[in-house]
């Protein structure tokens, strides 16, 4: 039994359950590789009809990965256990992509950063009214990855450049409006959904208990977003977010502007590569080139020390604001690592 995760089969169901509540149900390294453990298993057990991922707690499905072993792995100058992490998690995140069988998630509170890998990329993506999700990682000198770029791109307009470089978060209509989930379902009926879903493995009890999407305010400001995040590269953004008249553009300057200049300049490009090509293994290759040199070559240990380390929330950026990025600073963390990059 890996610790903070429950992995069982109960009836037909396939049974994920994050149970670290206590750390917003942060992803571990064991915990990925006992999820990509168990879809392996389950992808050909007939008994397994679908998998049901949930999670304990009240305050998050999963606030992300658990980034204080590979601050202190980092600082120490062992930049491969972060790669071998995010190689691997990656991977599984492809395979939860994949998996032949419908793949149940329900999100309450917090879903950000790693838990949008698990929770946002199955068949059937529940939402309640607690629900929040975000891919804030720019924050901390990283970029959206776990497949968080392929999301991105597919979201409507430029809502996906607007969400990736401000970590903006999404109630239960945002997150429907964006195509990171699919169903509202008021969060007092999930353990009979559950029961059902394993009683009977029949997957169309989501749709049954779905009720109507509720409001989005993003789609509301849809129009707007689209004309500012119209550019092909951060400088293009920054042209045309000083001469908006919406509301939307000094909120989303002020949070653009608390992230790396490097991660955000560099979130901008991943969006527009996935948006070209379509398919989960091309978003994560291109994510895992940064990531890999995230440490070495970017903001991420800076970031980790400023929001979870020293808590002092004043990261020193190696870059001094989002107009002092160069396209070639750009260039450099997305090239192709050659016999070191992703394999599937």
């Amino acid at each position: 039994m890996t610790e903070g995760i429950g992995i069982r089969i109960e009836g037909r169901a396939g049974r994920i359950t994050l149970d670290r509540p206590q750390a917003l149900n942060a992803l571990s390294y064991d915990m990925c590789r006992a999820i990509d453990a168990a879809l392996i298993d389950w992808a050909e057990d007939d008994r397994v009809a679908l998998i049901v991922i949930d999670a304990m707690g009240d305050k998050a499905f999963c606030a992300g990965g658990d980034i204080a072993q590979m601050h202190a792995t980092g600082m120490a100058g062992d930049y491969d256990y972060g790669r071998r992490f995010w190689a691997d998690e990656y991977r599984m995140n492809a395979r939860l992509f994949h998996f032949p069988k419908p793949v149940i998630s329900l999100m309450q509170g917090y879903t950000m950063g790693g838990g949008v890998g698990v929770g946002c990329h199955g068949s059937h993506r529940v939402v309640c009214e607690t629900s929040q999700i975000a891919m804030p990682e720019c924050g901390i000198g990283l970029i959206p990855d776990v497949g968080g770029t392929l999301l991105l791109s597919r979201a409507p307009g430029r809502l996906g450049e607007y969400l990736g470089v401000t970590g903006a978060r999404m109630g239960p209509g945002d997150a429907i409006h964006a195509q990171f989930a699919d169903y509202f379902i008021p969060r007092a009926d999930w353990p009979a959904l559950i029961d059902t879903l394993c009683a009977t493995g029949d997957w169309e009890a989501v749709d049954r208990a779905a009720l109507p999407q509720p409001e989005s305010p993003l789609a509301a400001d849809q129009a707007e977003i689209d004309a500012m995040f119209g550019g092909e590269t951060i400088r293009d953004v920054l042209n045309l977010l000083p001469f908006s008249e919406s509301a939307v553009a000094p909120r989303a300057l002020a949070m653009m502007e608390r992230g790396s200049p490097l991660s955000v300049a560099c979130t901008i490009e991943l969006v527009h590569r996935a948006r070209m090509r379509d398919t989960i293994e091309n978003a994560l290759e291109q994510e895992y080139r940064f990531t890999s040199r995230a440490m070495e070559r970017g903001d991420f240990l800076e970031g980790i020390r400023a929001a979870i380390i020293d808590k002092d929330k004043s990261p020193k950026w190696r870059h001094p604001a989002l107009d002092a990025v160069p396209q070639t600073d750009v260039s450099g963390m997305l090239m192709p690592l050659g016999a070191q990059g992703l394999k599937f």
